[in-house]
């Protein structure tokens, strides 16, 4: 049987389950490998699961009438990803969500979560709670990309999550930040030259 323990772990830690309930939990989680590029949603078909990542980076983006990408959310090991309007709905995916290294997720299928939530009501309360704070930091990041200078938005980012500059490539981190990857190079440059003089 695939390891989903990780998941199984990760749940134990924001709320209490007995032995059954995480063998019962085991039960319904499947492994996803995903290769480099490869993708785990796309717009046109409905998002069927939510996805723990394990090992790798994934990031979810839209392509705009442009022809721009632009990141919506990126994810790495001990995070969730995909595209929740898309999952809650049942309907047609908006975003593609794509493999940025090679991966490892643990799934949960739409249709496995509602008899979850129907066997373990306590797992509805876990849900609504992600779904909160997913919707907050959402909030928190629109506003961030309205209110401030591109500096700001940057220092931000690599003082809130380092670790995800050496994962994805500069232009990811640029389109997520609501700038190019010209002006994102010059903002990290200046940055270098400072430090030098």
């Amino acid at each position: 049987m695939p390891n989903v323990q990780p998941l199984v772990d990760h749940i134990r830690k924001q709320m209490e389950l007995s032995d059954d309930e995480q063998a019962y939990l085991a039960t319904l989680l499947r492994v996803g490998i995903y290769k480099k590029r490869q993708f785990i949603d796309q717009p046109g078909y409905v998002s069927r699961y939510r996805n723990y990542v394990v090992k790798g980076a994934l990031r979810a983006y839209i392509i705009g009438n442009d022809g721009q990408e632009h990141t919506i959310s990126l994810a790495i090991e001990d995070w969730f990803i995909g595209d929740p309007g898309s999952y809650l709905s049942q309907e047609p995916a908006t975003l593609f969500v794509e493999a940025a290294e090679n991966c490892v997720v643990i799934q949960l299928s739409f249709e496995n979560e509602q008899m979850l939530m129907e066997k373990l009501p306590k797992f509805e309360r876990y849900f609504r709670i992600r779904a909160h704070n997913t919707a907050v930091n959402f909030q928190k990041r629109v506003l961030s990309n309205i209110s401030q200078t591109a500096e700001e938005r940057y220092d931000n980012f690599i003082s809130k999550y380092p670790q995800l500059i050496s994962r994805f490539p500069l232009y990811v981190i640029a389109s997520y930040l609501g700038m190019s990857r010209e002006f994102l190079s010059r903002i990290r440059n200046n940055r270098a030259n400072h430090k030098t003089v």
